[in-house]
């Protein structure tokens, strides 16, 4: 054992003129250099998300009212009509022909009338020379009330005859954006039931969604007792911005049960026409309003656990982890509800080169404000035509 303890002694000794030989020990590493900035403090709006169909406002079958054969078209198919436009003539020669039988009918019994209350006088200057008797003279009378009866129903009737008459000229019930039509001339339609076309409005639209009960809440409690409803921004699948704007005008009156939403619709301005009903739109409903908020990117957020920390660097260069309450996106920055203070210096490049327990090296940044326009996460594409062909050299 002893010859085995010699073996290492020349070792030992190496190591001891090594150690006293001054020969400089390699330096620790320096502190990794990250990048600090103080939360930019901005006016924000929350806002949520839901997905919805724009419908008109006013949806209307067109229908006679007067049956016949279909005479005249007096529109091109997809045309903006006004209310009262002549649309569609029916033959209106049945009509006119009754107006005229009506009017003969009333003239007689006009005519009637007024030889019973000439047959009226006689009687009663005979019964005064008593030349004529009492029941005569009642009878007289009785004709009299009859004739005017005939003339009142003879009135009534040319004024039914003149409705129908007018009924064979269909005109536009409201303003609108009219669809084909459904019926040539020279078919025969009947009254009530063949459909001509349809009229939609098309300024103003709504948009239609369903919404969670908590929208509800919330609507109800930032509009008690006020008449404007909260605003909200549309944007089409095709578009990479909220360009529609628009105000909250209905909440039904119950929630469903079996989905726990309700439905909600919006009133959105369309002066050009541009948006159509039946059209698949992403609105964003105002869910709050203006507040001052503590913003960072969102690439600063770290993940422990369940937690969302972000690391704040004191004087001294100590990297410290603090969990925060996040709130929701603007553009590529989170809304911090609460954790850090205003003036805290937040990590905002680097994060990855931090290590527990490990001073850094701060070098000072600066948070860019995000954009005004309220794009998408994902990237908007419009979809691929199905066939293309060469353009010829003289632009056909």
């Amino acid at each position: 054992m002893r010859i085995k303890g010699l073996a290492f002694l020349p070792l030992l000794l190496a190591a001891s003129l090594a150690a006293c030989s001054g020969e400089p020990q390699p330096e620790s590493p320096p502190p990794p250099p990250v990048t600090v900035a103080t939360p930019l403090q901005q006016e924000v709006r929350d806002w949520d998300d839901y997905v919805g169909r724009f419908e008109a406002i006013q949806d209307v079958n067109v229908t006679p009212r007067a049956s016949g054969y279909l005479q005249v078209v007096h529109f091109r198919d997809g045309d903006f009509v006004r209310e009262g436009q002549l649309l569609f003539t029916i033959d209106p020669r049945p009509a006119q022909a009754q107006l005229d039988q009506a009017r003969a009918q009333l003239a007689r019994a006009e005519a009637t009338l007024v030889n019973a209350r000439t047959e009226l006088a006689r009687s009663r200057t005979l019964a005064q020379s008593q030349a004529a008797s009492t029941e005569e003279v009642e009878q007289r009378q009785a004709a009299l009330r009859a004739a005017e009866a005939d003339v009142n129903a003879g009135r009534a009737n040319v004024r039914a005859q003149s409705l129908n008459l007018g009924f064979t000229r269909v005109v536009a019930p409201i303003s609108g954006r009219i669809s084909q039509r459904r019926v040539d001339p020279g078919n025969p339609v009947i009254a009530d039931q063949t459909v001509l076309t349809t009229i939609v409005s098309t300024d103003p639209l709504h948009f239609a969604f369903d919404g969670s009960e908590a929208l509800l809440l919330r609507y109800q409690r930032q509009n008690a007792g006020r008449q404007a409803g909260s605003e909200v921004r549309i944007r089409l699948q095709d578009e990479a911005t909220y360009a529609h704007s628009g105000r909250l005008d209905f909440l039904d009156n119950a929630i469903n049960p079996g989905s726990g939403t309700i439905a909600a619709r919006a009133i959105v301005p369309n002066p050009d026409g541009f948006l159509k009903p039946g059209m698949v739109g992403q609105l964003r409903l105002a869910g709050t309003p203006g507040y001052r908020a503590l913003l960072v990117p969102d690439t600063a957020i770290a993940t422990d656990g369940i937690r969302r920390l972000v690391y704040v660097v004191d004087r001294e260069g100590n990297a410290t982890g603090k969990p925060v309450q996040l709130g929701p996106l603007v553009g590529n920055l989170r809304v911090i509800r609460g954790g850090i203070a205003p003036q805290e210096r937040v990590v905002i490049d680097g994060l990855q080169r931090i290590m527990p327990g490990q001073k850094v090296t701060p070098r000072m940044g600066r948070i860019q404000p995000p954009s005004n326009e309220q794009a998408p996460a994902e990237p908007v594409q419009s979809a691929p035509a199905s066939v293309a062909t060469p353009v010829a050299a003289g632009g056909r």
